[in-house]
């Protein structure tokens, strides 16, 4: 089974990539999107200026990835896969010119417009849940309403330091996501699994998400995620008590300003009891419950109370155009959108920790912490996906998740890695030249 389970995992997101670009048009249905669902894309076939930097990194990527993952010193490795996740985001994103970093934030729909008039953020949060309300005056843009403020404030502080613009906030944006590896990387190590780590290390510095994560605010979320996952394996693991609540509190600011960030991040919770899980040490939730707490206490001291916005946000939601995607095809269209966004190969890296679970006793530690963290990040994705707010757009809104689906590809075979790393590439660079994406 397990040899098999890879071939099969990929089959199953190469047929829901293709249903979910065949089944409207072919049923005459429309499912309230742009013009190539699954994704909020549009057919564009260009060339760009970012074009031979991209595959040139992308053939040299599939050529020396896999082997200098695998001998290059730790902090060597961390260096590179952050100078290759960076140079690949900006060669994708550059293939529209140095417009294509800095264009979709400047979007009405986006946080930067609203963050450059904010003259007094205090007086911002006490207004906040009123105009969320899609009928109330003045109502916030699309993004805005559709997030907690901790996302507004981060492009305020970019504003206030001058670097208010477009190209500006979109660099800004695009080093901070890239950082994402990083976290993830480093928590496989922490918790043992350094080979793994290695393994899994090409995948998450360059591969299609990086269409997403080089303009999207939600790739800096990513980061802020990985980091404070990151934080708490390393207080389930450290040895005195000090350090252990050091860490823990580290770990619950960085994950309670993800709920600062988007209504969706609270489910990384499964993702932080699988860490819990695998350091062995339960000492640090009650620590980082509190802090993270804390956080969101704060916001709500200077008048934004998350527990009060939410149901207001959820009317919003379905007030719009939410209401008009219909379930029965977003159900599974999410999970070809996240195909397209993580790769295709993800459904190999799934189906294989989904095999290796059933036999997970017998595996010896690294493989352990892969196989616990990759199913709990698709336990986070179930989680999004029955709960009905998250139709379409998951290309981006689920970035924070899928470099750890992503590290599942670590127990792949390495012929299936060196092969499927290339695929990723080709397939990245096919995404990005055939599709303008809105995000």
């Amino acid at each position: 089974m397990v040899a098999v389970a890879p071939w099969i995992g990929l089959g199953i997101a190469l047929a829901l990539i293709a249903l979910a670009m065949i089944v409207p048009p072919l049923l005459g249905q429309s499912v309230h999107i742009m013009s190539f669902p699954p994704l909020h894309a549009e057919w564009m076939p260009r060339l760009g200026p970012g074009t031979l930097p991209a595959v040139l990194l992308a053939v040299a990527a599939s050529v020396w990835g896999v082997p200098l993952a695998r001998r290059l010193r730790w902090g060597a490795l961390l260096a590179i896969a952050y100078a290759a996740a960076v140079a690949w985001m900006v060669a994708l994103a550059t293939v529209d010119g140095w417009d294509g970093i800095g264009r979709i934030l400047e979007h009405r729909y986006e946080y930067l417009g609203t963050a450059r008039e904010v003259t007094d953020f205090g007086a911002t949060l006490r207004d906040y849940i009123a105009h969320i309300p899609l009928d109330s005056e003045d109502n916030w843009p699309v993004h805005i309403a559709g997030h907690p403020p901790g996302a507004l404030l981060f492009f305020v502080v970019l504003v206030r330091l001058g670097l208010g613009g477009g190209l500006a906030a979109g660099f800004v944006v695009l080093l901070v996501g890239a950082t994402a590896a990083l976290g993830v990387l480093t928590l496989l190590r922490r918790l043992g699994a350094e080979d793994a780590a290695r393994r899994a290390a090409p995948f998450l510095a360059m591969g299609p998400a990086a269409i997403w994560f080089a303009v999207s605010a939600d790739g800096m979320f990513a980061a802020v995620a990985a980091w404070g996952l990151c934080a708490l394996g390393f207080a389930a693991t450290a040895g005195r008590l000090g350090a252990m609540a050091a860490w823990s509190v580290l770990a619950g600011l960085l994950l309670g300003y993800c709920v600062m960030l988007s209504y969706g991040l609270p489910i990384l919770g499964i993702l932080a009891l699988a860490v819990l899980a695998l350091g062995r040490d339960w000492r640090p939730l009650p620590i980082a419950a509190l802090a993270a707490l804390a956080v969101v206490l704060a916001f709500a001291a200077f008048g934004f109370a998350w527990w009060e916005a939410f149901p207001v946000l959820v009317e919003r939601y379905w007030d719009g155009v939410a209401s008009r995607r219909q379930f029965t095809y977003w159900v599974w269209g999410n999970l070809a959108a996240l195909a397209i966004s993580a790769g295709p190969l993800v459904g190999a890296a799934i189906a294989t920790t989904g095999a290796r679970a059933i036999g997970w006793r017998s595996e010896v530690r690294p493989e352990r912490v892969v196989i616990v963290l990759a199913l709990a990040a698709a336990a986070t994705i179930v989680a999004a996906d029955l709960s009905q707010m998250s139709k379409a757009e998951v290309e981006r809104i689920w970035l924070p998740f899928v470099p750890w689906l992503l590290v599942g590809t670590a127990l792949l075979t390495e012929r299936w890695r060196r092969a499927g790393f290339a695929g990723q590439l080709a397939f990245a660079l096919v995404v990005q030249h055939l599709l303008v994406t809105s995000w």
